[in-house]
């Protein structure tokens, strides 16, 4: 899966954004935090979730509305969280191993991944007050 291009939402220059990475993505000019959102499947999965940020998992499916509400939801908050948060987006139509071991029998199924571990699990289409209030929380226990 090739790597997403974004345009830096400060000075507008154009970066490729790694699927796996250590740290976080910054500007290559300007070096602001960039958001971070990708998408992944059964293949790639854990080798993109294992970083230092805490990874919102979104299990989804194109044929789902309410999934289909979330999406921009958590492109903003990708952007708001920038440097602190990665949004992972998987298909459960196309993953269904993943399906299977987060047991997602009701989609939009969100994950909250510290370092790997499951630390919070929001079922359904939430509000984006919800959704920031969820990883606010996550993030303040990881201090």
């Amino acid at each position: 899966m090739p790597s997403p291009v974004i345009a830096c939402p400060t000075c507008g220059t154009k970066n490729r954004l790694p699927l796996v990475a250590s740290g976080h993505p910054r500007c290559a000019s300007c070096k602001t935090d960039l958001p971070w959102l990708v998408d992944a499947g059964d293949s790639d999965f854990d080798s993109i979730v294992d970083t230092s940020a805490l990874v919102v998992v979104d299990l989804w499916a194109p044929w789902c509305g309410p999934c289909r509400m979330v999406a921009p939801v958590l492109e903003t908050l990708s952007r708001e969280f920038a440097g602190r948060v990665k949004v992972v987006k998987v298909n459960v139509d196309n993953s269904p191993v993943l399906a299977q071991r987060y047991r997602a029998q009701s989609i939009p199924m969100l994950l909250l991944m510290d370092r790997g571990t499951v630390v919070d699990t929001m079922v359904g289409a939430q509000p984006a007050p919800m959704l920031r209030s969820r990883i606010t929380g996550a993030l303040d226990r990881r201090t």
